[in-house]
């Protein structure tokens, strides 16, 4: 009996042993593979965001891409436009190339803590903002010299190859002024909450936060001088309208002339720039602002906000050049027109013929101060007519 005991005893052991280990194995696994499922429903859930973005911002640049590809000749071979297409196919680079890892790092965490793929993930963010922000501020430069400087403009031969070099430019440069933190200039970091990658802006140590501050300074310039350029051609036109609508010419042949030279084009590329400038500004702001907040305090939502804000300026950026159309915006201006007809019962007065009749007729000031540009970009480089003398512009 004690010999039978005992085996029964460990028998009886040895059969509960496994139900115990087998319970508490299953409540473990079963808490360690309900975290995952959950998980993977939390990212399921997240990761929509991040793919309507994507589809939205590739579908809308290739949109984009395509209306200023079937445009009319004479505005393919203008600067303006190419610079235009030219931030299109930035804008659809920089979705293509940097949106993926903002997918894929939502299906698996462990991917931006690869350090190559945190500093390139840091590259692409750093040049597609950079580049963003310069391309404008060349359109709003190339609008000041047409506009402010047309003879310099004619000498300078700014067309779409002149253009097309610039773009080039601010490419080679801009991915060498990038790739220094590459080179050990800086470093790259993952930033909280483990979703993307950005220069380390918090550092102490000299070199990489000299980096981060240049960063920094260059596109508060870019921004500055945008926002300055867009004043003076805007402020230039104001002037320009106002000294002639204030001129008492009652020739045919200048009103004729006026006419003939007057194009809703201009009006076009600056409604375009202006807009443009606006998204692009708004989007690229915060994340310069908070280049130099992070010198002084650390916000991780609002450095996670800017970041989430410059994303939709790739998205937003397209359906400018899109709406903004040349037949949609004639049929906006024709409908204007129709709309005010019945209210603008006043005569004309004999300087409304000079500057464009069919425009003049508008209440809207835009119109009205950008119908003009273009006449300045037309005349003879040798044709000079100060502002204050109407006389010798009659005579051209």
């Amino acid at each position: 009996m004690r010999s039978q005991n005992p085996g029964r005893a460990m028998q009886i052991t040895a059969s509960v042993w496994p139900t115990l280990v087998m319970e508490t194995t299953n409540f473990t696994h079963g808490s360690a593979v309900n975290e995952p499922l959950r998980q993977r429903s939390y990212n399921s859930t997240e990761i929509a965001l991040p793919v309507f973005m994507f589809a939205a911002g590739a579908i809308g640049n290739l949109i984009a891409i395509l209306v200023l590809s079937v445009t009319q000749q004479e505005k393919k071979s203008s600067a303006f436009f190419s610079l235009v297409r030219g931030l299109a196919v930035t804008d659809l680079l920089g979705t293509c190339l940097a949106s993926p890892f903002t997918i894929v790092n939502y299906l698996d965490h462990h991917v931006l803590f690869d350090q190559h793929a945190c500093e390139f993930d840091s590259f692409l963010l750093l040049f597609f903002g950079l580049t963003g922000l310069s391309i404008i501020c060349t359109m709003a430069a190339e609008r000041y010299l047409a506009i402010c400087w047309p003879y310099r403009y004619q000498r300078w031969r700014v067309d779409r190859r002149f253009a097309q070099k610039l773009l080039l430019f601010i490419y080679v440069s801009h991915i060498l002024f990038c790739c220094l933190p590459m080179m050990g200039i800086s470093r790259s970091e993952l930033q909280p909450p483990s979703t993307w990658c950005f220069i380390d802006w918090k550092t102490s140590e000299p070199m990489p936060a000299a980096y981060s501050i240049l960063y920094g300074v260059v596109s508060l310039l870019l921004i500055l001088g945008t926002i300055v350029l867009n004043l003076a051609v805007c402020g230039t036109l104001l002037l320009m309208r106002r000294r002639t609508v204030q001129r008492s010419v009652a020739r045919a042949s200048v009103r004729q002339r006026w006419r003939a030279l007057s194009s809703a084009a201009e009006t076009q590329m600056m409604t375009v720039l202006v807009m443009t400038s606006v998204v692009v500004l708004a989007c690229s702001a915060p994340l310069v602002v908070r280049i130099f907040a992070n010198r002084f305090q650390n916000d991780q939502k609002a450095d996670l906000t800017a970041i989430r804000i410059a994303s939709w300026n790739p998205i937003l950026d397209p359906w400018i050049y899109i709406l903004l159309r040349r037949s949609l915006f004639r049929r906006l201006l024709s409908v204007s027109r129709r709309c005010d007809s019945p209210v603008n019962v006043s005569p004309p007065s004999p300087q409304s013929g000079l500057l464009c009749p069919e425009i003049m007729k508008e209440t809207h000031v835009f119109a009205q101060l950008m119908c003009n540009a273009n006449i300045i970009t037309q005349l003879p480089a040798s044709v000079r007519f100060p502002a204050y003398n109407m006389e010798i512009l009659c005579q051209t």
